[in-house]
This record gives structure tokens, sequence and C-alpha cells, in this order.
């Protein structure tokens, strides 16, 4: 008997802990489901303020494409959230619907069984019958077992009224819930309705800044042409900046760079590392929707034209938002480029992090920085706030988001 009692709680243990489980991993499921919401929303927010503040810039037509489509994706990412919550809350309800079903069953019955006690309660509810019902026992055994009859009899009416009163609660607030449950998915359709409306909308200004920049091709083909240019000069004073850094490497060995300059410090290989190993995990610079990514791309309307290749990306942000410093490392320059306004470029060893198109900058060259310290603020230009951000490994530009931890 101990050895069947012990494995009935080890059973009874494991089922609650399953139950715990279940309940801590729905939970986590929830918060991620929310969190994930709060970062489309904040994301769509940022773009739409851009929007608003170039509006009136009609210079700025390719950069609004850029951001409707950004915002655009991030809708429909809202939505499959949308769509899961709902699925999440469907599944609740019928989940709970069932609960109730068993509840006004086990309730159902318990009416039944209630009603033939009383029933029976009733027709000997006279005592003098349970009196007499006792004494006429044919001895003293029966009379007893008569007597444990009646107590019974009184015992279960007051157990089963109990039990009754307890599952009719139990009904009632199950109901509750599930009236709760209803509302709640009402709610979440009527914000993804209005989310199916507002995606739509935003298609519609995305086709219109097509049809802007097909009916203005050579006004824009020409701003195209500028901004090729100052992001090749940007290339080139990136790469000359590197190059002297990485020229550090041969005063180890007595040698001079090409300028005949020795460099002030060897390259430390021991932060080269600890960057290295961080690949994937590092702090974003700043909190925001990436609207231009690393690589080549071709214009999105005019499709045989090549668009200047990214050596980094792009983060819309609000105005003013500080900018961190992703790694620990020296502060090696501090450059002023047209279209990128001021640059701060951190050394890591032999990677480099540069964060362009700031405004106000709290570094010097020479400073040490710590990871995420604030090393200045993002600025505004020509309605556009976006941080743009590189990394490098010696001379190789870097996909920014391989080493940036997931959004």
């Amino acid at each position: 008997m101990r050895t069947a009692g012990n494995i009935f709680m080890k059973i009874c243990l494991i089922l609650a802990l399953a139950a715990w489980g279940g309940n801590l991993a729905y939970s986590q499921d929830t918060k991620a489901q929310e969190d994930r919401k709060a970062r489309l929303e904040k994301e769509i927010a940022i773009i739409d303020q851009q929007l608003k503040a170039n509006a009136k810039e009609s210079s700025h037509a390719l950069s609004n494409l850029s951001l409707i489509r950004k915002k655009v994706s991030s809708r429909k990412e809202l939505l499959e959230e949308s769509n899961r919550k709902i699925s999440s809350y469907e599944a609740s309800i019928n989940l709970k619907e069932k609960e109730i079903a068993a509840t006004q069953a086990r309730l159902d019955t318990l009416s039944l069984y209630n009603g033939k006690l009383v029933r029976s309660a009733y027709k000997n509810r006279n005592a003098k019958i349970w009196y007499m019902y006792i004494l006429a026992s044919d001895d003293l055994g029966q009379a007893f077992r008569r007597y444990g009859y009646l107590r019974d009899l009184s015992k279960q009416l007051n157990l089963q009224a109990e039990k009754y009163k307890d599952t009719k609660a139990q009904l009632e607030k199950e109901t509750e819930e599930l009236n709760m449950l209803k509302a709640e998915a009402e709610v979440v359709r009527a914000q993804h309705a209005a989310e199916v409306k507002q995606l739509q909308s935003e298609e519609n200004d995305s086709r219109e800044v097509v049809n802007q920049l097909n009916r203005n091709k050579k006004k824009y083909q020409k701003q195209l042409s500028q901004k090729r240019k100052e992001v090749e000069a940007l290339n080139r004073e990136i790469e000359r900046i590197i190059r002297e850094a990485m020229a550090a490497e041969e005063k180890s060995s007595g040698k001079t760079s090409a300028s005949g300059k020795k460099p002030s410090q060897p390259i430390d290989y021991k932060l080269s590392g600890a960057f290295q190993n961080n690949k994937g995990k590092l702090p974003w610079p700043a909190d925001g929707p990436v609207v231009d990514h690393f690589g080549q791309h071709y214009h999105p309307v005019y499709s045989n034209v090549k668009l200047p290749f990214n050596n980094g990306i792009s983060i819309a942000l609000q105005p003013g938002t500080e900018v961190k410093a992703v790694y620990e490392g020296v502060v090696k320059q501090i450059i002023v480029m047209p279209g990128y306004n001021k640059c701060v470029l951190v050394q890591h060893g032999k990677y480099f992090s540069f964060y362009c198109k700031l405004g106000t900058v709290y570094v010097k060259s020479g400073d040490k920085v710590k990871t995420s310290q604030a090393i200045g603020t993002v600025d505004t230009i020509g309605g556009d706030t976006q941080l743009h951000f590189q990394i490098w490994e010696g001379r190789n530009p870097q996909n920014p988001e391989t080493w940036l931890r997931p959004q």
C-alpha cells in the first residue's frame, strides 16, 4: 500500500509540474508576442514621424519609398502577430467552452443525484418514522445498520449540497472567464481590421511614390548621382582612416607607414578577439528599424539602375536619439562629411565601427569608450533622422546585422 501511495504522489507531482511548465511557457510566449508587437509599433511610429517631417521635400521620394516599404513590412509583421493572438484566443475560448461543458455535465449529474437524495429524505422527513424504523429492527445489529443508513443519508445530503454549490460557483467563474476572453478577442479582431485598413492605405502611398518617381525620372536620377558622389567620398575617407590605423601593426616590427609616420600604438589583438567572439551579440547603437540594408541593391523603381554599394545600414530614429558604442574601443577620429554630417570612428583592435549622421558628439579623438556608452546624438538631415552605421574587419566592410544581436 505504501508503494502504491508513493507512485500516486509521484504521478500527482509530475502532473502538477507539467501544468506549471505549460503555464510558464504560455506566459513567456505571451510576453514575447507583446514585446514583438511593441517593437513593431515603435518602428511604425518612427517611420511615420520621418515621413511627416519630409512630406514637403519632393527630393525625398526615394527615401520616402524606402520608409513606406519598411512600414508596410512592419505592418504585415504586426498583422501576423495579430493573427497569432487571435488564434491563441480562439484556442483558449474553445478550451474554456469544453471546460464549461464538462462542469455543466458534472452539475447536471449532481443535480440528479441530489434530487434522489432529497426525495428519499422527504419520504422519511418525520423523526418519528426514523425512530420507528430503528425500533422495528429484528435485532440489535439490524438496528445499528438502520441507524447508520439514516446517519449516512444525512451526511450525503450535506456533502452533495456542498459539492453542488462549489460546482455551480466554478461554472459561474468559468462562464465569466469565457465572456472576458470573448471580449478581449473582439478587441484584437477590431485592431486587426484597423491594421488591414491602414496597410491598404500605406500600399496606396507606396504606389503613389512610385508614380512620382516615374514621372520625374531625370530629376531623381540627377539626385541619385549626387548621392553616389557622397557615398563614394565617405567610403574613400573611411578606407583612408582604416589604412592609417592598420599601419600601427607595422610599428611592432619597427616599420613605418606609407606616409612615413610611425603609428601611435600597435593593434590590440586581445580586443580584436573579444570583439570577434561577440559576433551576433553586440548591442545595437540605437533602437530603430533598419530602412537601408548592407550590400549591393538596385533602384526599387528604375530596375536597371544600380545603387551605390552600401557598406553599412541605416537605422531610422526619433530626433535627438542618443547613439551608443557597440563595444569598448578607442575613438580614432571624428570627421564631417557632406550628406553625413559628423562621423565618429571607433577602433576595436583590427575591427572598426562607424557612426555617421550625428548632430552632436560627446567624445573626442583618443578617448576610450565602453560598451553602450553614449557617443553623441543623431542628426536630422533634410527631414531624415537616420543613423548610418558600419562595421569593418580591417579593410573589409561587414554586414552589421550579422554582428548585432537579433532584434
